[in-house]
């Protein structure tokens, strides 16, 4: 009989840049694929609409963190908005219940920042600071 397993924890994760863990996220937007589906008809059968695989589109992943003094990832951003992308891979690092042991990886391949949002100031507030940045990249793997 097999045995049963909990799912998995969405709140335990990382962020891994070129091997470097890379600061302390709260958020990790839906890791998504599209394949694109091309309609035709073939000759002498127009009554049956058929479809063939196309372009393969991938979400852009948002990241939210919390503002440190750290400035890895502006500086990463900062990079795109002066025209000279520095493409990096980016693994998102699933974790076990405890927080210790990997068990899943999405690998994020040549990614780079395409978007950054800084954190709403309210004077009224006590929420920390949070900023995102949104990475697009070319491929993804999973291990």
């Amino acid at each position: 009989m097999p045995e049963n397993t909990d799912p998995y924890r969405s709140y335990n994760f990382k962020l891994v840049i070129q091997g470097v863990t890379e600061g302390h996220f709260i958020e990790c937007s839906s890791i998504g694929v599209t394949v694109d589906a091309v309609k035709y008809r073939e000759a002498g059968n127009s009554q049956i609409v058929r479809r063939i695989p196309s372009q393969v589109d991938y979400d852009p992943v948002t990241l939210r963190y919390g503002l440190t003094e750290g400035r890895e990832l502006w500086d990463w951003f900062m990079t795109s908005v002066q025209g000279a992308v520095e493409r990096k891979n980016v693994s998102i690092v699933m974790l076990d219940s405890t927080g210790a042991q990997e068990v899943m990886r999405w690998d994020l391949l040549n990614a780079w920042p395409a978007q950054w949002k800084g954190a709403p100031l309210d004077a009224m507030s006590h929420d920390v600071a949070i900023e995102s940045l949104t990475l697009v990249f070319e491929s993804i793997q999973r291990a």
